[in-house]
């Protein structure tokens, strides 16, 4: 993945705390030194310093490039799970960014489109974890319709539907099942169902492949709380809300082997 005429774009974006922004400045000095051209609209690469809450803010701010844009994590907290470089491992990291070629890692994404009864402008969103939906007052009250057929009636505080990479969030805080990335799927998981003699919903987790389609529908005429990722929308009038797999992906330069299930060993298991 070596560019053309050898000099390749990039671009940091740091958590802000003053130890993210002190190595942010070191690896730009870094990079420069080596010849690489800073290029804050149009990366080739980018390195994420800081969790991977920093990742996903780099990952929303370059969504129109992401097939021309490579991520690379360094985390300076606890150990992420978009961010595999530590501190310490800096020089080692720049020297593989201006020497070495890297193998790209794919990861599905999730695709939002929000319609509207008005007939106004639809919304698209990707969502590299996830997106969720609540009402903003009382129950919420959804038709779930996967493939075009209705599939329940849900009755909750809300539903997460999250991608593979993002299955070992807040989907996994919900008891949803861990996806390997290599999945192209999504998953939808409740929260607090209403299940009694009236009301029903399946009350587990469902994994879609990539050609089919989850439509949520309002059963009320009630505001909803979205989130995408770490973006909070309100959305009045809504008509439907549709999640998919992304047609575009994510990439990620890998320098080295970075196992899934190691991430996953080292974030929730081990000491």
């Amino acid at each position: 993945m070596m560019k053309k005429d050898g000099k390749m774009k990039f671009a940091i974006t740091s958590k802000g705390d003053a130890t993210s922004n002190t190595l942010m400045q070191k690896m730009k000095t870094y990079l420069l030194d080596f010849e690489l051209e800073y290029d804050e609209d149009q990366p080739d690469l980018v390195i994420s310093v800081g969790g991977d809450g920093t990742l996903l803010y780099a990952f929303h701010r370059y969504r129109s490039r992401l097939d021309k844009t490579a991520f690379i994590g360094v985390h300076t907290g606890h150990l992420g799970f978009y961010a595999d470089w530590v501190p310490d491992e800096i020089e080692k990291l720049v020297i593989a960014i201006a020497k070495t070629p890297y193998q790209v890692v794919e990861y599905p994404l999730l695709e939002v489109i929000i319609r509207y009864n008005n007939g106004g402008k639809e919304a698209r969103y990707l969502a590299l974890n996830e997106c969720t939906v609540k009402s903003v007052s009382g129950t919420l009250v959804m038709d779930v319709e996967i493939k075009g057929d209705l599939f329940e009636t849900f009755r909750g505080d809300g539903l997460c539907i999250s991608t593979p990479s993002g299955s070992t969030a807040y989907n996994k805080a919900l008891g949803g099942a861990i996806l390997h990335p290599s999945l192209q799927a999504i998953q939808v998981a409740e929260m607090a169902s209403i299940n009694n003699r009236v009301f029903r919903t399946i009350g587990s987790p469902l994994v879609l492949p990539a050609h089919h389609t989850c439509l949520l529908k309002p059963v009320n005429d009630v505001d909803f709380q979205i989130t995408v990722d770490h973006l909070s929308l309100l959305h009045k009038d809504v008509k439907s809300i549709q999640c998919r797999v992304a047609n575009e992906k994510i990439r990620f330069a890998r320098f080295r082997p970075f196992p899934f299930w190691k991430r996953v060993r080292d974030s929730f298991i081990c000491d």
